[in-house]
């Protein structure tokens, strides 16, 4: 399948360079209405990704991030943009997965392990040892939903969807030639004059009349419109809505206190030494029988004398942690230790020893010296803390209803939102002028999209009646009614005169700076030596000198074969510029070693392209398509 790319590659070239260029990073550069759970919002392979399915990846997601950044505020991660993305990554994980599939792709047990032990959160949780502390192990899982089996599987999945592209990247080939013809021709630089043709300049010279206005205003009255707006009464459902409404009686709270009581108390304590004789799984069985008979030997010596253990192990414990304190292993609750030695240790009484105790470690002799039993605390010490946890498991389900009741009860009653309030004792809140351009905040729920649209549909502002129950996501749910409705209006000139004059000044200034500039380079170009012209300045990607983009394309697209050339560029609001092409300057390459660091990042990124090329040609081999609209990218707030 992978010779889908290299067949076509000489067609690809131009295409994959073009991939390349606009990432390109090197020595020096910088870097590079709610809808039904059961919505298909995609397909790939003819298999659907519901809205459900959606919703529960951006949740996660959102977990994540949340998890790695506690101070993160969540509304900034569901915005549309934001769950388009996740949706976007859900199907490239289809794709990837059905290609795995076809290809027959699998990951096997023994590269599982090894990506396991190199899994970076999986590490931090390590004991001193070695060993994997398993309690914490299982509470990660669990606050991402999974258990040990479904953690395995998805990371096995995702192995195997990591070889489709690994394919591509394996075989990814660049000759030092071609590497150098491309960087040769991006980084090149050019010498070029510029002469600029501002607005400003021409501005002060300008004076409009109250005619210029008006006809102006009345050639781009659309400019001047006053948008629709509406005053609005909204109500907001979430867990902390739902939270301050659940009491917990104090006869619940005794009951859960007495049926918990063992789990809540804290864990039990225990101090033991150990002598350790160190034979690896990994040595031969002489040396495991020889490491298990001085064990023998030694537990028959504490047997006689138990107040010996540790001056014994002083001298002959091979644990470097231990042996200097007597191998005393200081207090331990279950999980804190291997299992083996943890088994042992919590089978003894205080001041017993064990049999000989045989790990992955080698062979251990232990001795309990102390237990600590601990306080268990009293219903009302823990009055607090069990009616916070009880809230908690109670929250999830009483949200599920009230969310239920909220949407029904604005959805039957609906022209008023204090039936829903009344029941749910929620605060029926206001807002005045409320535009359809409103400027998305993060701590408004009318700025949502779905929202907004759902408040200027006709059905909310000629008939008044409430929106849907609308989540705006983070587990909110948000209902709003149209109180008054202004439609959008041409506002007259006399409000909006100030407007007009900069807008007209704006153009007017414009356009006399590009015809100031045509008539300079038409007689430039008839008379090169009149041109009046600065010194040169280099140019290139690399260099842009802040330049607009237009002059910049301009100049990297002149003719080496023509030079030196004048062209003029067209700026629109910023002006016009007068520019003059003079000599093309090859890249410059300090050393070897530079060079050979160029070729590598530029392999990189080819790989790179090819690999995008591979993944959008599987895209299109199994169906993958998208059912609902790419979000507009968010507006910048304005100053």
């Amino acid at each position: 399948m992978f010779d889908f790319v290299r067949k076509h590659n000489k067609i690809m070239m131009g295409v994959l360079f073009l991939l390349i260029v606009p990432s390109f990073v090197l020595l020096g550069l910088n870097d590079y209405s709610r809808a039904d759970a059961k919505t298909v919002v995609a397909k790939v392979d003819g298999r659907d990704i519901t809205q459900a399915e959606w919703d529960d990846a951006h949740r996660n997601e959102i977990d994540r991030l949340r998890a790695a950044m506690p101070q993160l505020d969540v509304k900034l991660l569901d915005t549309p943009q934001a769950r388009f993305g996740t949706l976007d990554r859900l199907v490239r994980e289809r794709v990837l997965a059905a290609a795995a599939d076809k290809l027959g792709l699998t990951a096997s047990n023994q590269r599982l392990a090894l990506e396991l032990q190199n899994n970076p959160q999986i590490a931090m949780l390590r004991k001193a040892d070695g060993t994997l502390d398993l309690e914490k192990y299982q509470q990660l899982l669990r606050a991402q939903g999974m258990n040990s089996d479904m953690f395995e599987a998805s990371v096995r999945a995702e192995m195997s969807a990591r070889q489709v592209l690994e394919g591509v990247g394996a075989t990814a080939v660049v000759s030092n030639a071609a590497a150098d013809t491309a960087l040769g021709a991006y980084f090149e630089k050019r010498a070029v004059k510029l002469v600029r043709f501002k607005p400003s300049d021409f501005a002060r010279k300008l004076q409009p009349s109250d005619a210029d206005l008006e006809q102006f205003y009345q050639a781009n009255t659309r400019l001047f419109m006053a948008p629709e707006s509406a005053d609005v009464e909204y109500l907001v459902l979430n867990a902390e809505a739902v939270a301050q409404s659940l009491v917990v009686n104090e006869s619940d709270l005794r009951t859960y206190y007495e049926q918990n009581a063992q789990r809540l108390a804290a864990k039990e304590e225990r101090r033991a030494s150990h002598i350790l004789l160190t034979s690896p799984q990994s040595a031969s069985a002489a040396q495991r029988e020889a490491a298990k008979a001085k064990a023998i030997a030694l537990l028959s010596e504490l047997r006689k004398s138990p107040d010996s253990f540790a001056a014994l192990a002083r001298k002959n414990s091979e644990d470097p942690d231990s042996a200097g304190n007597g191998g005393d292993l200081g207090y331990s609750s279950r999980g804190g230790m291997i299992k083996p030695l943890e088994d042992a240790v919590f089978a003894l009484k205080k001041g017993e020893l064990s049999e000989v105790v045989e790990s992955e470690f080698g062979y251990h002799l232990v001795r309990l010296t102390d237990i600590k039993q601990p306080k268990q605390r009293s219903f009302e010490e823990m009055k607090a803390e069990l009616s916070a946890e009880l809230k908690k498991q109670q929250l999830q389900k009483k949200y599920a209803e009230a969310a239920e009741q909220f949407a029904n009860t604005v959805y039957e009653q609906p022209d008023s939102l204090a039936p829903a309030a009344d029941k749910l004792k929620l605060k029926v809140q206001t807002a005045s002028n409320l535009s359809r351009t409103a400027v998305p905040d993060a701590k408004s729920p009318l700025t949502h999209p779905k929202l907004q649209a759902a408040l200027f549909s006709p059905e909310a502002t000629e008939k008044k009646r409430n929106t849907e129950a609308i989540d705006i996501g983070g587990g909110t749910l948000v209902a709003a009614r149209v109180l008054n409705y202004t439609p959008a209006r041409a506002r007259p000139l006399s409000e909006v005169k100030d407007q007009v004059k900069a807008r007209w000044l704006a153009s007017r200034s414009a356009e006399e700076a590009r015809k100031e500039g045509e008539a300079r380079l038409a007689a430039w170009q008839a008379k090169p030596s009149e041109a009046q012209l600065p010194e040169s300045a280099i140019l290139s990607r690399a260099e842009s000198r802040n330049v607009p983009q237009p002059i910049l394309d301009a100049v990297l697209r002149a003719d080496p074969a023509k030079l030196p050339a004048l062209q003029g560029v067209d700026l629109g609001e910023l002006g016009y510029v007068v520019l003059q092409v003079e000599k093309v300057l090859p890249r410059e390459v300090r050393d070897e070693n530079q060079a050979r660091q160029a070729r590598g990042q530029y392999t990189q990124w080819w790989t790179s392209a090819e690999g995008l090329a591979y993944y959008k040609w599987l895209h299109d081999r199994f169906k993958a398509v998208i059912k609902v609209p790419k979000p507009e990218p968010q507006a910048a707030p304005k100053a």
